[in-house]
């Protein structure tokens, strides 16, 4: 019903009072956010951790000095710690911000790390880099910190988890795949991996090197710098690809919730407004070999000594954590090296590897590591789970989570709320998200031609030029005058138009009427507001069409593919890892190995050879699974003699044993029997406790474990009253 004129009036006069509360408040939070980026910028290691930390090692004491520091993360009192768990490491990007984003609050990766009992520690970085340092450098660092890490705990049952936050990912991967012997479980959040990957129309950021003709202008932009590339250029990147957040939608969140908004908006803005630096060479290094050479996923990658960096010698299990919602790593650029390493599942076995990956439906890139729901949901499962997902049998999973709500068997099993299962998956699955056809890798392998063109044209003739007439003054100059930064110094302590607001922020504070939800006003503005981002949205989608359009255009040409040295009409793809004819004789001889050792064990090798048979008709393993193996070794008599390791060992020999001859391992299984007839009845009694945690079996699954039971030659288990289980006598001689 419309309102008369005495009421429209009325809402006018409130609308105004409000609104103009509003803009003193919001502009007071503009100066306190100027201000606290002064103050963050004036400290000497500036991070945004909601933890204290003391320094372990300092990567300026190197003798290949960088930037880069190893702190441990200090408990807080209500926070207990078992020395018996492996460690967990974080790693943050160093992509135009500072570092901390991985334990920004309470709910983050460090958070629900230390909930779950591991001891924390964080890579970190200072500001400015080490002149001289490259990407070769940190990754000795970080070999040397980690090294630190193990030696801190040598109890602990495993290697460090490590997780590499966005582009901290693929510098914990090339790391991986030179030193494997240093890592556990590694989790990528938000990494790209593969740069090339994406789907036509929908991530558009891939084509951004080709269409400024290469990394020439990174070369450049470092020489005006003086051999530094600021990191504000990076941010403003991610700036660019939501033009109506960046314009409009942050600052006015922050301006039509006021009341509540602050804490949160001048939190985030610490970070996001904490820009750092890096060397030439690493920028360059960045640019050439990932970004528009995409060279990580092929192994064309190699050290100063002449070693390739294949990601195929990694023998830590991966979990890959990505968005649908991303934007800046969608689930392609995050997965499908995957698909440039392997030709099968049965070929990610025969390098021992295990891959899981989760697929958020909506998540922004920042919210995969700062979101508070996610650290709750993913991040905390990661972290109760990751022995579990250190002992997976080789291969492809996804990790699916569910309500623990919803558990109506076992729920006591699971440590969280939601229950994380891992459920087989083939390279189908991942070709089934989207990806490039053969002639969109032929137009990125014409863009990186043409980059390394104009990149040696540009060295030849503009950068002597540009090197005589740049100098630290001038480039110190320019990197405080960057859009970035001004919009921050604009409303600091030294603006002294905005020093009435001193005056008039307390009172409006003091006198604030916010307007009622239904005044006229209060909906025009709203609807003014959602246009705007409509207009915004609407000029990005163009932006983009007409730019994915021009990469298709201009790289599609066969006459410049031609020109450039690419086949216009090659079948073959311009990147893929090369076959090595000496792992395929090493996988021969392992197999001829493991044949001759079907009968060689004892009554725990039976045992998992088993529960593996009756788990493999389901294809997924859930926690409660492995939460009841993980009890029952610490009952079994035999089952506790062995540690993670080995128990991660002997599960990897018998799951292999039941892949290159099933028959033959069932065959020779009573050969690892006891006689005595008790003593199969209790180790059949647990292996029904553990593959019936989740509930009970059927179809195939169930077929295989009467199977089992057949030949245990086991009778009914017998049971604790009125508790199911089997009684402690058998769970013991177990």
């Amino acid at each position: 019903m419309a309102k008369d004129p005495a009421n429209i009036l009325a809402d006018a006069q409130a609308y105004a009072v409000d609104a103009g509360q509003r803009w003193i408040l919001f502009l007071e939070t503009l100066v306190q956010r100027g201000r606290q980026y002064e103050e963050h910028m004036a400290q000497r290691a500036p991070n945004v951790l909601d933890y204290d930390a003391e320094l372990i090692c300092d990567g300026r004491q190197l003798p290949r000095p960088v930037n880069y520091l190893l702190a441990r993360i200090v408990p807080r009192q209500d926070i207990v710690i078992d020395e018996n768990k492996r460690p967990f490491v974080i790693v943050d990007p160093r992509a135009g911000h500072g570092p901390g984003i991985g334990g920004f609050k309470a709910d983050s990766e460090i958070g629900v790390a230390m909930k779950a009992g591991h001891p924390c520690y964080f890579i970190g970085f200072l500001p400015d880099a080490v002149p001289g340092q490259t990407i070769e450098d940190i990754a000795r660092a970080e070999a040397v910190f980690i090294e630190n890490v193990i030696a801190r705990h040598p109890k602990a049952e495993g290697k460090p988890c490590v997780i590499g936050n966005c582009q901290a990912g693929w510098a914990v991967m090339m790391l991986a795949a030179v030193r494997p012997e240093l890592f556990g479980p590694i989790i990528l959040a938000g990494s790209p991996l593969s740069y090339w990957a994406g789907v036509t129309g929908q991530n558009p950021m891939r084509y951004s090197g080709g269409l400024l003709g290469g990394s020439w202008l990174t070369a450049l932009t470092s020489d005006l710098g003086a051999g530094t590339f600021d990191g504000a250029w990076l941010v403003q990147n991610f700036e660019n690809q939501n033009p109506a957040n960046t314009l409009w939608t942050k600052q006015y969140n922050l301006y039509s919730k006021i009341d509540t908004e602050v804490e949160r908006y001048l939190g985030f803005e610490k970070w996001w407004g904490g820009h750092v630096t890096l060397n030439a060479e690493e920028i360059q290094f960045i640019v050439d070999e990932l970004f528009i050479g995409n060279k990580l996923a092929c192994g064309d990658i190699r050290t100063s000594d002449g070693t390739a960096i294949d990601l195929r010698n990694i023998r830590s299990p991966i979990v890959v954590f990505c968005s649908k919602g991303d934007n800046i790593t969608p689930p392609q650029q995050a997965l499908d090296w995957i698909l440039d390493l392997y030709d099968s599942v049965d070929e990610i076995r025969s390098y021992g590897q295990t891959i899981v990956y989760a697929i958020h439906d909506k998540i922004g890139h920042l919210g995969i590591f700062v979101s508070a729901g996610v650290a709750r949901k993913e991040h905390d499962e990661f972290a109760s789970n990751i022995d579990l997902i250190d002992v997976l049998p080789p291969g492809l999973y996804e990790a699916i989570f569910e309500p623990k709500a919803g558990a109506d068997t076992s729920s006591d099993l699971v440590t969280g709320d939601w229950v994380m299962r891992c459920e087989a998956r083939t390279l189908d699955d991942i070709r089934a998200l989207g990806g490039n056809e053969i002639e969109d890798e032929r137009r990125f392998a014409t863009a990186a031609r043409v980059s390394e063109i104009n990149l040696s044209l540009y060295r030849a003739l503009v950068q002597p030029w540009v090197k005589a007439v740049s100098n630290p003054a001038a480039a110190e100059a320019m990197r405080k005058l960057h859009p970035l930064r001004l919009q921050y110094e604009l409303f600091g302590s030294r603006n002294p138009f905005l020093s009435w607001l001193e005056t008039a922020a307390p009172k409006a504070r003091e006198e604030r009427q916010p307007v009622a939800d239904d005044n006229v006003f209060l909906k025009a503005q709203e609807m003014f507001s959602d246009q705007t981002v409509k207009a915004l949205d609407g000029w990005r989608q163009m932006v983009e069409n007409i730019s994915e359009q021009t990469f298709r255009t201009v790289y599609g040409s066969p006459l410049l593919q031609s020109a450039v040295g690419i086949d216009p009409n090659s079948s073959q793809r311009p990147r893929s890892a090369a076959k090595s004819k000496l792992h395929t004789e090493l996988v021969e001889k392992r197999i001829g190995e493991l044949r001759s050792g079907f009968s060689r064990g004892g009554l725990v090798h039976a045992c998992m050879r088993a529960l593996l048979y009756v788990g493999m008709a389901r294809e997924s393993v859930d926690e409660r699974n492995f939460e009841t193996i993980r009890r029952l070794r610490r009952q079994g008599e035999h089952a506790r003699r062995l540690s993670l390791s080995e128990f991660k060992s002997l599960t990897r020999e018998q799951f292999f044993m039941l892949l290159i001859d099933k028959d033959e391992a069932l065959r020779t299984l009573p050969d690892l029997l006891p006689p005595d007839p008790e003593t199969r009845n209790a180790a059949f009694a647990l292996i029904e406790q553990v593959a019936t945690a989740r509930g009970p079996l059927s179809g195939e699954a169930a077929e295989r474990l009467e199977e089992i039971r057949r030949v245990f030659q086991a009778a009914p288990p017998a049971v604790d009253k009125p508790s199911g289980k089997p009684s402690v006598a058998a769970r013991q001689k177990a």
